[in-house]
């Protein structure tokens, strides 16, 4: 005879009632107050005395950012928000080796681009 499952009873207990009784994650909004005090103080161009920002085109621009104590080298496209410039998803960040790897090969890239 083939094995047939029983449905179980919802449980009248109300102890075993699963997320509700676990601490909510905190709001978004938490994190993103915070994220635009980051923004403005990494965008302060005028406080370290270069200029640290150049753009390419448009909203595409290379900048001199530091994370976890490296400085690297950031080619991103920025997008406008409540009339703040940021980041983008699109781009890369190089560290100061990669980079200067980069401007070793940029002569043989432009040759391969022009051919």
């Amino acid at each position: 005879m083939p094995k047939t499952k029983k449905k179980q009873k919802a449980s009248s207990s109300e102890s075993d009632s699963g997320p509700e009784d676990r601490n909510q994650p905190p709001s978004k909004k938490a994190k993103e107050s915070s994220a635009p005090a980051e923004g403005k103080s990494a965008s302060g161009d005028s406080a370290g005395g270069g200029a640290t920002t150049w753009t390419l085109e448009g909203l595409r621009q290379v900048r001199i950012n530091e994370f976890r104590g490296r400085k690297m080298v950031d080619i991103r496209e920025y997008y406008e928000k409540g009339g703040e410039t940021l980041p983008g998803k699109k781009g890369i960040s190089l560290s100061i080796k990669q980079w200067k790897k980069l401007l070793e090969v940029a002569e043989e890239v432009t040759r391969a681009v022009e051919n």
